[in-house]
């Protein structure tokens, strides 16, 4: 049995949630949540192996959840059912630890082997959102490309926290020529200050 947590602030969302899912015999839905804090208080009361999670919700949100409740439970797999397709919303709930997200006009049998896949390994996600992680993909790849090894080397030192005296103290170089490799670095990877430089470069920017 997949056992599972419904969380949306809509009951009539909910309600139609539980009575899908109960037509399907693998499928236990082990309690309903009305907004992200009650989420997290009964993942850790009844330990779901899949939590689906709706986004926008009043106090916690659903991506501020995903994370909670990660902490309480770590083998906790949760899958965004939302509304919301917009690629800033997608980045940050699988940058939080969503291991799926689906639009809410998914089909209900999709739906179902997302839940199934999702306790194997897998990631169920909506074609759109697919294909804007694909997009994504391919544009860091290009914009990493674009980079100099010196400004690609400064793009990793900003993203630990050095300021322009500290790069150029670790690079032996100036702090004007660190502007200009700042300058040149925010504009190949379309972001237009260091803390987006920062998060650009935790998301896109392999290991060394």
């Amino acid at each position: 049995m997949i056992r599972v947590l419904i969380v949306d602030d809509h009951a009539m969302v909910r309600a139609g949630l539980e009575g899908l899912l109960s037509t399907f015999p693998d499928i236990k839905v082990v309690g309903q949540a009305s907004d992200g804090m009650q989420a997290v208080a009964m993942v850790e009361a009844f330990r779901p192996q899949v939590v689906l999670m709706d986004i926008a919700m009043p106090g916690m949100t659903g991506i501020e959840a995903v994370s909670a409740v990660r902490e309480v439970d770590p083998e906790a797999k949760v899958v965004m059912l939302t509304t919301f397709a917009d690629p800033s919303q997608v980045s940050a709930a699988l940058s939080a630890g969503a291991a799926g997200y689906l639009l809410k006009d998914v089909e209900p049998e999709v739906l179902v082997a997302g839940l199934r896949a999702v306790l194997k390994g897998g990631a169920p996600l909506s074609p759109s959102v697919a294909a804007h992680l694909i997009r994504n993909a391919t544009q860091a790849q290009t914009s990493i490309g674009a980079l100099s090894p010196r400004e690609l080397q400064t793009l990793r030192l900003i993203s630990s926290g050095h300021s322009n005296k500290q790069i150029a103290r670790v690079m032996g170089i100036s702090e004007k020529t660190v502007k200009a490799h700042c300058s040149r670095v925010f504009q190949r990877v379309g972001v237009s200050d260091r803390t987006q430089a920062a998060v650009w470069a935790t998301r896109n920017l392999p290991p060394e």
